[in-house]
């Protein structure tokens, strides 16, 4: 961002305001959780306000959907994210509602507050937006200019829109919480557990980049597009009882898993003890447990699991973390450079026009996605 500002781009010169006067956009809205029926469509959806000198309001021009919006929808974490959109509980009205999903956005900056500087509107961005904020199936959308990135130049939006909640939660995992980086990744043994998702697509793509060999797990139909995105093995989970045929494997130094569940308790035997392996889950119970217990029992118990595994799998020479989405304008910085330097590209498995959301999250809910659900909010992206 420096090196943009230093090469001439000038800074935001403050608050603007639109050309005329907004107070309603068009937007998907849920009123109550539940399944498919509580999505609703109104202009009538008020238009986002910049409340924070660092904010930018974005045009969307398309976005996505991940399994994330599916669990909202249905009130999965409603308990840990009202506590972040108010955490003083200040608001006369205790309800979220009419609260818009989505998460990534690849748009133009429309407005900018007084303390942004490092875009103007003009400006062909993306960013993933946190879950406690209002989501990107809008029109128009606001964020903090720590979490909105210039869109990699040799995308179309639609592409774009593929890319920033799934890269970050894998960027994340890999480099914030797994420590690996492009220097020390070279020759490494990456297992990747679910690789034909949108995580585990941007996963085995970044792990190839930084010169890691990668094996991947997914079903036999996804092997083709795994393979072709880099992964040095392809291990077909439905070919036979997937522990043993893993073991004949060497072990190795990374596990990345994105399913979850019985995995965990033999995936950490086959990493290299007492090396500094590590093994990192994205399937954790936090939400759940602040949901059904509340935030003080519920973050309590949370500590205790995570605390209790931690030192269980040291004490057998392994490392366990849990990871996490965390929004990230510089993440999406270094990742943007990866895409336009041709070592990650977008996978999409199916794109929607803003009229047809509710058919994507059925297509969201059916399962087995190779990649991304794109929504084009303006179309012909």
């Amino acid at each position: 961002r420096a090196l943009r500002w230093a090469s001439g781009r000038a800074p935001a010169r403050g608050l603007r305001a639109s050309p005329r006067a907004r107070t309603a956009m068009p937007s998907w809205v849920i009123d109550r959780y539940g399944s498919n029926e509580v999505l609703r469509f109104t202009r009538d959806m008020m238009f986002p306000i910049i409340h924070f000198p660092n904010e930018v309001i974005i045009k969307v021009h398309a976005a996505s959907l991940n399994p994330i919006d599916l669990s909202m929808r249905s009130g999965y974490g409603a308990t840990a994210l009202n506590m972040k959109r108010d955490p003083l509980k200040l608001k006369t009205s205790e309800t979220e509602f009419p609260l818009t999903l989505g998460r990534d956005v690849s748009g133009v900056v429309m407005e900018c507050g007084l303390g942004v500087s490092y875009f103007k509107p003009g400006d062909e961005v993306w960013a993933a937006i946190p879950p406690w904020k209002q989501g990107t199936l809008s029109e128009f959308v606001v964020a903090s200019g720590n979490e909105v990135s210039f869109k990699p130049k040799c995308l179309s939006h639609t592409e774009a829109a593929a890319l920033p909640y799934v890269g970050l939660t894998a960027w994340s995992a890999l480099n914030q919480v797994g420590g690996l980086n492009q220097s020390n990744c070279s020759g490494k043994r990456v297992l990747i557990l679910g690789a034909s998702g949108g995580v585990g697509t941007f996963a085995v793509q970044l792990m190839k980049a930084w010169d890691a060999h990668v094996t991947a797990v997914c079903s036999h139909d996804a092997s083709t597009l795994v393979k072709k995105l880099g992964a040095d093995d392809v291990i077909d989970y439905k070919s036979g009882k997937l522990e043993e045929q893993l073991k004949t494997l060497p072990l190795f130094d990374f596990i990345l898993d994105n399913v979850g569940g019985y995995t965990e308790k033999w995936a950490l035997d086959l990493l290299k003890k007492w090396s500094g392996a590590t093994y990192v889950t994205l399937v954790t119970p936090f939400l759940i447990n602040m949901d059904k217990l509340g935030v003080a029992d519920g973050m309590l118990q949370t500590g205790v699991t995570v605390g209790s595994k931690t030192l269980k799998h040291l004490l057998k020479g392994v490392h366990y973390r849990w990871a996490f989405f965390m929004p990230s304008g510089p993440s999406l910085d270094e990742i943007a450079e990866l895409v336009d330097s041709g070592k990650i590209q977008p996978v999409i498995d199916e794109v929607f026009s803003f009229s047809e959301v509710p058919k994507a999250f059925l297509k969201l809910e059916g399962g087995h996605a190779r990649g991304k659900t794109v929504i084009n909010v303006i179309s012909r992206q």
